[in-house]
């Protein structure tokens, strides 16, 4: 009986990793960022580095943020309540230990029917975008997702998508 109760425990802890891993069959090499979504992101990681509080981070995020960031009104962008507590203030205080320069280890490329909810969902190629830590001994890499828009009737520049990694 033990030994069932083993085999069955190896079989779930292989299913869950299996599961929770991110595949790599849409990896593209790093080269092959677009310019346009690689500007975004260090605009991302300038605005983390260079704010002067959270509040100030947190304004000046709003003009690079999308899908489910922000509030339904693609116009008048806010970020959405949860965000600036939570997603936005691990990367601002946790971007002090990430390669400045950035170094990007990885990209993950997929698509997407709509990220956010009414007028600021947005449809697109999604871009999962690694970057290494300093020291790399102190940690994996951490992604933030950026789209670029296909189709939309007001949002035409890539947006980020996806933080609270690092």
């Amino acid at each position: 009986m033990l030994k069932i109760r083993f085999v069955l425990w190896c079989f779930v802890v292989i299913g869950l990793q299996t599961s929770f891993a991110q595949s790599k069959a849409n990896d593209i090499p790093v080269s092959k960022l677009p310019a346009e979504v690689k500007q975004v992101l260090e605009e991302y990681v300038n605005i983390l580095t260079s704010s002067k509080d959270l509040d100030d981070c947190a304004q000046r995020f709003t003009s690079i943020a999308g899908g489910g960031l922000i509030n339904e009104d693609p116009i008048n962008v806010t970020l959405r309540q949860t965000i600036q507590p939570f997603s936005l203030k691990k990367d601002f205080n946790n971007i002090k230990f990430y390669a400045q320069p950035l170094k990007i280890t990885r990209v993950n490329v997929s698509q997407t029917g709509g990220s956010g909810y009414g007028a600021s969902a947005v449809a697109g190629t999604i871009y999962k975008i690694w970057i290494d830590k300093k020291n790399p001994k102190q940690g994996m890499p951490a992604p933030v997702s950026i789209v670029v828009p296909e189709n939309h009737p007001s949002i035409k520049t890539p947006k980020v998508i996806g933080i609270g990694s690092f």
